[in-house]
């Protein structure tokens, strides 16, 4: 697998997790007492985080994985 495809493998991983843990969020807020800002704000926020740490994550291990 080339550097290309590993990197297209690896950000639809990462994004996909990002996304769920987003949804997931916003989903637990919808129960609770919070202002659509506090919500949608949140939401973003916990995507972000999670793009952030799961990239070097994801990516190192996708490359391990196909350079075996």
């Amino acid at each position: 697998m080339n550097t290309k495809s590993v990197g297209f493998v690896s950000a639809l991983i990462y994004t996909s997790i990002s996304v769920v843990a987003a949804l997931i969020f916003f989903g637990i807020t919808l129960a609770g007492d919070y202002t659509w800002v506090a919500r949608l704000g949140g939401t973003a926020w916990v995507f972000l985080l999670c793009m952030i740490i799961l990239m070097p994550l994801v990516t190192s291990s996708i490359k391990r994985r196909y350079r075996e």
